[in-house]
C-alpha cells in the first residue's frame, strides 16, 4: 500500500541543543534504514520549511503507524497521511 505522508517538525525553542543534535541524529538514521528497506522510497523536502513530503510502500496503515510513530522527532511532528490509488489514466507502474 502506498501513502503520501506530510511531515512538519516544530521542534521547541528552548529545546536543549545536544538533545537536538541527538534526536535529529537518530532521525536520520532511523529514516536512512527505513529507505533502504524500501519503506519509505521517496522523500522530499519542502523549500524554506523544516517539512517534507514522502511517500511510503508498506502492507497496512498500521504498520505506516508503527514506522511514524516511532521516528525519534514524532513527539515534535504535524503528520497527514493520504492513502494512495492507482490511476485508471496512469501509463507505467514505475513510481516516478
Amino acid at each position: 500500500m502506498l501513502f503520501h505522508v506530510r511531515m512538519d517538525v516544530h521542534l521547541p525553542h528552548d529545546l536543549d541543543p545536544d538533545v537536538r543534535a541527538d534526536t535529529v541524529a537518530r532521525e536520520k538514521a532511523y529514516s536512512q534504514r527505513l529507505q533502504r528497506a524500501g519503506k519509505w522510497p521517496h522523500l522530499w523536502r519542502i523549500a524554506g520549511e523544516y517539512s517534507n513530503i514522502s511517500v511510503f510502500d508498506v502492507d497496512s496503515a498500521d504498520e505506516l503507524h508503527d514506522l511514524l510513530s516511532a521516528l525519534p522527532l514524532f513527539p515534535h511532528m504535524t503528520i497527514k497521511v493520504t492513502p494512495l490509488a492507482t490511476h485508471p489514466s496512469k501509463v507505467t507502474d514505475a513510481l516516478v
